[in-house]
């Protein structure tokens, strides 16, 4: 290679921007133009036309760089340019380019070592305000409010309702931090000339109020009813003395509030008594005598006293005359086993949703209706538009059998036999009993059933 070529090279090099090269990099390409002088021409190889294509390795995109700025110096000589980035490079290639470090160069037009220098320089704030974090802003602009009125830290720490809960030690090391710390005090004063002006505002509207305010809201008398005018024309009078965010309407709230405290200037605070024993209230509750207190009746109390027991009794009595309509119990079958019997049930009806508890001897079973009410609502167990509103009669006779009775216009089928409108069928335990579709089981009580059939013998030789 010729000077001008090699002139036409740094010119190109120096018009890019990129970073200068390292002495590995410079003899690298040395190499690999003296191979391609040597060899005349650089074989193309087959690349994929897809337009995605498989990402790039390492020593791939350093020696792609490196192609890059040969083939603008071979295109200016006359060579043949080299090939495409996406190509992959010969095996004599590949043993000189793993000499190179494997980090490719950074496309960015600023130089290697000023770079490294100003992440090292930036790394020193980074850490400095990783701890800082839950103090925000408007806290610190709280707590410079805060000190100035005060003057106090322990009054600061009272009495300022920070963002997030601070010890009081956590407060003096942040007041400490923002006077004599100058990367904290050059943060946070950034941070709060970020901040918006209404939150601004909404901060000094909060800012503690300091003896001087007080001393002079004391001199408003408290038998007095002071007005808005009133603080005004306190402000008018004393704007040195009150911080440049306080409003009439604040400065009567806090006089309000040094009122409920006896805290102005003509108010007194009681004093406790003198004697060892002070008064709380059961013992004074004690020395009340209760035949002296007055009897003071309501009448409208009374009133409505009696009404209500006259309604509850009322109820009362409805219930005892529906008694004898609460003959069947009915209870959703769910995944827990229970015993279907206890010692008022005579037998049991059951479905696949529902069971009917039978208590008494003469049930009806139908569909129940506004007009029409039924022991058995077989509705509860499914679709029962087919069913009429009073399909049958189940009955105990003294002897302890059980019958059914179908009036209803549908048959009804006890294990598959059918029984017409106007016949009944007896029923024995574990019966299948089938009503429009709707299938259930019959189970009887023996243990019931038997005492009955018991006494039924006694009374029958009699």
């Amino acid at each position: 290679m010729d000077k001008d070529s090699q002139g036409l090279l740094d010119s190109s090099l120096m018009a890019s921007g990129t970073a200068s090269r390292s002495e590995d990099e410079e003899s690298l390409a040395g190499q690999k133009r003296a191979s391609s002088q040597a060899l005349g021409t650089i074989p193309k190889r087959r690349s994929s036309s897809r337009f995605i294509k498989r990402k790039k390795f390492d020593d791939e995109l350093v020696e792609s760089s490196l192609a890059k700025s040969s083939t603008r110096v071979k295109g200016t000589s006359g060579v043949e340019p080299g090939r495409c980035s996406g190509s992959e490079p010969s095996s004599s290639e590949k043993k000189k380019v793993s000499k190179v470090p494997s980090t490719p160069i950074p496309p960015s037009p600023a130089p290697v070592p000023g770079l490294t220098k100003r992440v090292k320089k930036s790394k020193q704030p980074l850490q400095v305000t990783k701890d800082l974090g839950r103090w925000k802003p408007a806290d610190d602009l709280l707590l410079i409010n805060a000190v100035l009125q005060t003057n106090d830290l322990t009054s600061v720490h009272l009495g300022v309702k920070f963002s997030c809960r601070f010890t009081l030690r956590e407060v003096q090391e942040r007041w400490y931090a923002l006077l004599y710390d100058p990367v904290i005090s050059k943060l946070a004063c950034q941070a709060m000339r970020q901040l918006h002006p209404e939150a601004i505002a909404a901060i000094q509207s909060k800012a503690l109020f300091s003896k001087a305010e007080e001393q002079l809201l004391s001199k408003v008398g408290s038998t007095s009813q002071p007005t808005l005018e009133t603080f005004q024309d306190l402000l008018h009078r004393h704007p040195d003395a009150f911080y440049l965010a306080r409003t009439a309407k604040a400065l009567q709230a806090h006089w309000q509030l040094m009122k409920q405290y006896y805290l102005l200037e003509d108010q007194t605070v009681q004093p406790l008594p003198k004697g060892d024993q002070v008064l709380n209230f059961s013992d004074a509750e004690d020395l009340i005598d209760d035949n002296k207190l007055k009897d003071m009746r309501d009448e409208v109390l009374e009133h409505e006293l009696t009404v209500a027991d006259r309604r509850q009794k009322r109820e009362i009595r409805q219930l005892e005359q529906e008694l004898h309509k609460w003959q069947v119990l009915v209870d959703s079958i769910t995944g827990m086993s229970s015993p279907d019997f206890d010692n008022q049930t005579l037998a049991v009806l059951r479905g696949r949703m529902v069971r009917y508890l039978m208590r008494s001897r003469e049930i009806t079973l139908g569909r129940a209706t506004k007009d029409n009410q039924i022991d058995v609502d077989l509705s509860l167990e499914g679709p029962a538009w087919k069913i009429s509103r009073k399909q049958g009669v189940i009955k105990l006779k003294n002897n302890g059998d059980f019958f059914i009775a179908n009036e209803g216009r549908r048959p009804i089928y006890i294990d598959g036999r059918p029984v017409l409108c106007g016949s009944k069928w007896r029923l024995s335990n574990n019966s299948v009993v089938e009503i429009a579709s709707l299938r259930f089981v019959f189970l009887i009580n023996q243990d019931l059933i038997a005492l009955i059939r018991a006494e039924a013998a006694k009374i029958t030789p009699q």
